[in-house]
């Protein structure tokens, strides 16, 4: 077995292992230390409480944010919970086929816990769907943190990014297949996210050419072209096939040096010749 899919292909869900019980940056979640369980049948449920417009996308960095309180953690647990539990059913049987229900029957909890956190169906949709970008900004911005040329830069951009990716498979498949189900307002916040990576990484683009280090006769189409390499990544790899993760992602990276032609030793040639 390859590390790629057949064209046309989908990507197959039984490859992968369930989310439920593990978050992003918590790693593993005792269900049954945090989650109400289910004594008593499903009650009327709660009215969804109300939001600001793209809540989902617009959060504050949470690297501001202060300390939080044993109450804070529990709280936080709770909802990456029904986020897990979302992931696993969007991505097995899509959005359009999975009720609150059923994930509150995964979790075994009732509909109205699941309304203390989330005001809608589609809210955690749009929760999860704005992680999937969020993994391209936290790269951008690991990257952008370190000393070293643009193609120090750009190769620690593409590997990060694409593990990011592949480590997320399903959060970046159901963005991709879903994203026509948010709420305009949703789509629209995650849209001005996508475009800020997009002129981020043409500014990195640019700042190679300037120095000589890149050769590239279209900037923009270059970046969109990274982009679209490192984000179709969800589709065609498979976990356990030929390439790993890491494999996998340093390969691309080379790819994407490729791409842009990167010579550092032109760097230090153009930046003596200013002197």
């Amino acid at each position: 077995m390859n590390g790629f899919l057949r064209p046309g292909d989908p990507p197959h869900a039984s490859a992968y292992p369930s989310t439920m019980g593990t978050s992003p940056s918590l790693g593993y979640i005792r269900r049954s230390a945090i989650l109400t369980p289910m004594t008593k049948p499903a009650q009327k449920p709660l009215k969804p409480r109300s939001r600001p417009t793209a809540q989902a996308v617009r959060r504050s960095d949470p690297a501001s944010d202060p300390p939080e309180s044993m109450r804070d953690a529990v709280q936080r647990l709770k909802r990456e919970s029904i986020v897990s539990a979302a992931v696993d059913l969007f991505y097995q049987q899509g959005y359009g086929q999975t009720t609150l229900d059923q994930v509150a029957q995964r979790l075994n909890v009732t509909k109205p816990f699941i309304y203390s956190y989330f005001g809608s169906k589609n809210e955690i949709l749009a929760e999860i769907c704005s992680r999937a970008i969020k993994l391209a900004h936290e790269s951008l911005n690991r990257a952008s943190s370190q000393q070293g040329s643009a193609t120090d830069r750009i190769k620690a951009i593409s590997r990060d990014f694409m593990e990011a990716v592949l480590k997320h498979q399903p959060h970046a498949v159901i963005y991709s297949r879903e994203e026509k189900e948010l709420d305009q307002s949703d789509r629209d916040a995650i849209n001005r996210l996508r475009r800020e990576f997009d002129h981020r990484l043409v500014a990195l683009i640019q700042e190679g050419v300037t120095t000589g280090e890149f050769q590239v006769d279209d900037v923009h189409l270059t970046a969109l072209s990274i982009g679209g390499i490192i984000g179709w990544s969800q589709v065609w790899f498979r976990p356990r096939g030929r390439l790993s993760i890491e494999e996998a992602a340093d390969g691309v990276s080379k790819i994407v040096l490729a791409m842009v032609k990167a010579n550092p030793a032109r760097r230090r040639r153009t930046l003596a010749a200013v002197r």
